[in-house]
């Protein structure tokens, strides 16, 4: 018989408060920028980037804080419900796993990474556009917000764990089956749905994937409080590295990239 997610059948929400807090915190933002005037269902390009979305030519060049604050900006009511209903799917599951130091490890860095490697796509595409002088609109930046890659980490996380032989300490029993079909949606909602950006799906998994590893044997091998250092040391140097490598590799097309951040904040 099939196994189910978890066994839990409680919604006690003091076991996975951080994980609603998030939720909250995104619910109501969407709601505040409503209420200032963004379109609910399909922003413009304009109120994105005062909202904080990822345009790397602003990111790169001059706000690398929109690498964080992208994380709580949606593209419409659509956006943001398949997002906060795949964090409280994810969300509940793993704060309990890992605790909430661990699991806020893996949902922002996974969300930052995932926006680096959308970051690197379109510093490549600006590239190629500038050697062959086709500035056609899909080799331009685009902007860029939401969850998916955080919310993908944690899935990530969860499918890797899965395949790792349990442990008598975890709350959950964990279902291969269910979480690679939930992962499988979650990539066919993207590649058929416009606009939507697998770039950050597929790091933000990748990101996951490899913190769990660091967490399951540091944690099997040494202790908890390990595992947590080893895993902030692993997240920092791929971010930060991914960073540095991104402005570095952005100096190949700044002419192009200083034109358009000048035009985005007109």
């Amino acid at each position: 018989m099939q196994q189910p997610l978890f066994y839990r059948s409680k919604i006690n929400v003091h076991l996975w408060w951080l994980s609603a807090l998030l939720i909250l915190i995104n619910v109501l933002l969407y709601l505040y920028q409503i209420s200032h005037g963004v379109d609910s269902s399909e922003p413009t390009f304009f109120d994105a980037i005062q909202w904080g979305a990822d345009y790397p030519p602003l990111t790169l060049l001059s706000d690398p804080k929109r690498l964080f604050t992208a994380l709580f900006f949606h593209f419409g009511f659509i956006h943001l419900a398949l997002n906060m209903w795949a964090l409280y799917v994810f969300g509940q599951i793993a704060e309990q796993i890992y605790g909430r130091v661990y699991f806020g490890l893996i949902y922002f860095s996974s969300g930052i990474f995932g926006n680096l490697m959308t970051d690197v796509i379109s510093i490549y595409n600006s590239h190629i556009a500038i050697t062959t002088q086709q500035f056609s609109s899909n080799l331009l930046p685009h902007i860029s917000a939401g969850a998916s890659g955080s919310v993908m980490g944690l899935g990530g996380a969860l499918t890797i764990l899965a395949y790792l032989p349990q442990h008598a300490s975890y709350p959950f029993v964990l279902s291969k089956r269910s979480l690679i079909t939930l992962m499988l949606l979650n990539l066919a909602i993207g590649i058929f749905t416009p606009n939507i950006n697998n770039t950050a799906h597929m790091a933000g998994f990748a990101m996951g994937a490899v913190l769990t590893l660091v967490w399951y044997f540091t944690q099997q091998k040494i202790n908890r409080y390990s595992a947590h250092l080893c895993g902030f040391t692993v997240a920092f140097a791929l971010c930060f590295g991914l960073y540095f490598y991104c402005i570095q590799y952005s100096q190949t097309v700044i002419d192009l990239w200083q034109t358009l951040s000048k035009h985005a904040l007109l």
